[in-house]
């Protein structure tokens, strides 16, 4: 047995594995790094560690150790079965995710038991063969994510088939003729499934449970899309009818509980085409103080749905408002979110209001959160108000309120309070950014439909000086009733209140952005506090913006980002950079702002803290159904893209890259904003490497280079409507040639190139 350089015996691989195999089992529940191992088997020499990190790896194998990050160990305490969501990806390599969130594992199709996406599965690990990757077997499906599919019918002589769009399965569900409900062949139908696979039988077997029409049609595909998700299409008509029951009077009693705002001049700012008027603003001077007065008030929709009864019931399983390309599938009956409810112009209207008393520059000197009785004077358009502004001095962007009024005063009717609205907004927004609120303008694609849901034409819509005079009230109701609530004296607890909380950026990819931002020259400061963060990515998107990697480096930032979601457990928000916020201001269309309402009424009529575990569970089920609801709308954007598109084909457009992945890139077309893919097999002029932490494609022999961001000329190849995909291919031209990088000169070679100097 040799020694090492410190004269100590050097352990051999066998007596090493021993003692990790003991330091990992004596702390079976710790999780250590590499520094704290070697300090504890005092491993000094650079080979003992080496030696000791070779041993870790091949027990990590070997299923004995659990790697957690890039350099630390813990000992696998797992059992051979475990439980999870099984996840099936079209492509055959589906997987398993524990529940504990611990890494994804290999299922092979042979092993899946025919479990769907979503499907909770318990699995058994397989023995691990050498050179291969861990693998699991589905031994029992515990429960089924869904039951109902959509897909298109195919009937013949004596069987009929429901081909689903997801191509979730092996084989196509069958429909006894009988059950088909009428159904014939190119109709989109939700099929119930009656017989699951088993040992005796591998066919999937259903009933058509709705025909929702020929494939192709308008209103056809928006329901298809709805019910793929397992999002209603249609208002149960018992709930409909309940909401023709309620009342709209308002009493002496209920005058009596409120104070009453009629008399304050008061309007709405909403999208032009919105029926759902769920906020208002007022504003009036209190002279003797020298204040402004700002009420935001809010559709008291709880006044009306009373927990627990049959629309309640309703809303909270629906959670949120659904609003795709050409409609909204509304989360309260219309009679409830477009009249009752709604605060339309000169009509007396409930409202649960903030009232706050704000000096001239913005600060918040007192505030209230009251049941009120509101009468609009004035309803706009976003774009109605944004002109008025724009009348009288403003310009958009720039963040400068509008100038002194001549000695006409301001052009317009209201002119003077939505310009002093506009002007406090501008002073919240500025401390807000200053308080570290991360700046991300937002842009949403829209499309100009006609009659039959035909898109006539498709455009960003960016948010205007009108919409920031909005969202920033809003934001400061939100968070004062947050504050109100979970703001509390020292040693006294919280009630229970669901939060809107957003994490922290992700490390890893945090790290990423700071990496890829320096090699254009950006410095990213990561920091420990929020606000320092949120102040660094501030910085670096005012230095990108108006550069050629501006998209690419949003787009890589963005990405970084956690996803807010609701919880009763507060941890702030992020990108808001506040310590306390939640949804207080849409009930109408959001179930949490209904809870919100009802706690707070519930905290100042003297009740006790509500059910922490309940609200949490709710709160679980409303951030649930807000991810199902966008990727609803977002699949009815696809669609409607592909549509426009299918009247383009041919034709060439200026692009840039939008996305890069190992089977093609994505592009979005400068002019319109629509995306589609150019396949890996179009790119046959060279072989592309995918550098994912770069974000690029390189090619190996010409160095081609498609990085995120670049410029590209495309031209329009297929429209596929039924799979909501567009195929471009290259027009003209290719991407720059990658930089040949400097190769560092070996101590040998300078030595080499400094005898034939000397020479």
């Amino acid at each position: 047995m040799t020694k090492d350089k410190k004269g100590g015996k050097r352990l051999t691989k066998k007596q090493l594995a021993e003692q990790l195999t003991s330091f990992f089992q004596s702390q079976p529940n710790e999780t250590y790094s590499f520094k704290e191992i070697f300090r504890a088997l005092k491993l000094k020499t650079h080979p003992a560690k080496m030696l000791a990190i070779d041993v870790m790896e091949e027990m990590a194998w070997d299923d004995f150790l659990a790697k957690v990050g890039d350099s630390a160990y813990t000992l696998n305490t797992k059992g051979q079965v475990q439980e999870g969501t099984f996840i099936r990806k079209a492509n055959g390599k589906n997987t398993f995710q524990p529940d504990d969130g611990g890494t994804p594992v290999f299922v092979s199709e042979r092993n899946s038991m025919a479990a769907l996406n979503g499907d909770h599965v318990k699995v058994q690990y397989m023995a691990r063969r050498q050179n291969h990757i861990k693998e699991a077997m589905v031994i029992e499906i515990l429960q089924r994510k869904k039951d109902t599919f959509v897909g298109k019918l195919r009937v013949e002589k004596d069987i009929a088939f429901l081909v689903t769009q997801e191509n979730l399965f092996i084989h196509d569900i069958l429909i006894p003729k009988k059950k088909l409900r009428g159904g014939t062949t190119g109709d989109r139908a939700l099929v119930k499934i009656t017989q699951w696979p088993d040992a005796n039988h591998k066919n999937l077997m259903g009933e058509v449970v709705d025909v929702l029409g020929a494939a192709g049609d308008n209103d056809v595909e928006m329901n298809t899309i709805l019910a793929q998700y397992g999002l209603p299409y249609k208002y149960p008509k018992r709930v409909e009818d309940a909401a023709e029951k309620i009342s709209a009077e308002i009493t002496e009693q209920d005058f009596k509980e409120r104070e009453d705002f009629r008399d304050v001049w008061t309007c709405t700012i909403d999208p032009k085409d919105a029926k759902d008027f769920d906020d208002a603003l007022s504003i009036r001077r209190l002279e003797k103080e020298g204040l402004w007065e700002v009420g935001v008030h809010i559709a008291d929709v709880s006044h009306y749905v009373k927990e627990g009864d049959i629309i309640d019931r309703e809303a909270q399983q629906r959670a949120t408002s659904v609003y795709l390309v050409d409609r909204t599938i509304p989360m309260l009956p219309e009679r409830l979110c477009n009249f009752i409810c709604s605060l339309r112009p000169n009509e007396e209207k409930l409202a649960f209001s903030c009232i706050f008393n704000l000096d001239d520059d913005a600060n918040v000197k007192a505030y209230r959160i009251v049941h009120t009785v509101i009468k609009s004077n004035r309803r706009y358009a976003y774009e109605e108000a944004q002109q008025l502004l724009e009348d009288n001095g403003v310009v958009d962007g720039t963040g400068e309120p509008a100038p002194k009024p001549g000695k006409d005063g301001y052009k317009g009717e209201y002119a003077e309070e939505i310009i002093t609205l506009d002007r406090l907004a501008k002073l919240l927004r500025a401390r807000r950014f200053k308080g570290g609120s991360v700046k991300f303008d937002s842009e949403e694609l829209h499309f100009d439909v006609d009659n039959t849901g035909k898109p006539l034409r498709c455009y960003f819509k960016r948010s205007k000086d009108a919409n920031k005079l909005i969202e920033e009230f809003m934001l400061l109701a939100n968070k004062t009733v947050a504050e109100s609530i979970g703001k509390t004296i020292k040693g006294k607890k919280a009630k229970t209140l669901p939060y809107r909380v957003h994490d922290n950026p992700d490390p890893q990819k945090f790290e990423n952005l700071r990496e890829f931002s320096a090699k254009f020259g950006y410095k990213l400061k990561s920091s420990s506090t929020k606000g320092a963060t949120a102040r660094a990515l501030n910085k670096l998107m005012d230095e990108v913006q108006g550069t050629r990697e501006e998209k690419v480096i949003q787009t890589i930032a963005l990405r970084s980002m956690m996803k807010a979601k609701y919880t009763t457990h507060n941890i702030g928000h992020f990108g808001l950079a506040f310590d306390y916020y939640t949804h207080f201001t849409s009930p109408i269309r959001r179930y949490p702002d209904t809870m919100v309402h009802r706690l707070i009424t519930r905290y100042q009529n003297g009740g006790r803290s509500a059910n922490k575990d309940h609200y949490e569970e709710l709160c679980e089920h409303c951030s649930d159904m807000e991810l199902v609801a966008q990727n609803a709308e977002r699949d009815s954007i696809k669609y409607k893209m592909v549509e426009f598109m299918g009247e383009h084909i041919g034709e060439c457009y200026d692009a840039h890259i939008s996305g890069i992945q190992s089977f093609g890139i994505y592009v979005e077309i400068d002019e319109n904003h629509c995306e589609g893919m150019i396949p890996m097999r179009d790119l046959d002029d060279d072989y592309y490497d995918f550098d994912e932490k770069n974000y690029c494609l390189v090619g190996r022999r010409r160095h081609h280079v498609y990085q995120l961001g670049d410029p590209i000329r495309i031209k329009v190849a297929k429209a596929n409507l039924e799979r909501k995909q567009l195929d471009f291919t290259l027009d003209d031209g290719r991407p720059v040639k990658a930089p040949q990088q400097p190769v560092k000169e070996q101590p040998k070679d300078k030595k080499k190139k400094e005898r034939r100097r000397r020479k």
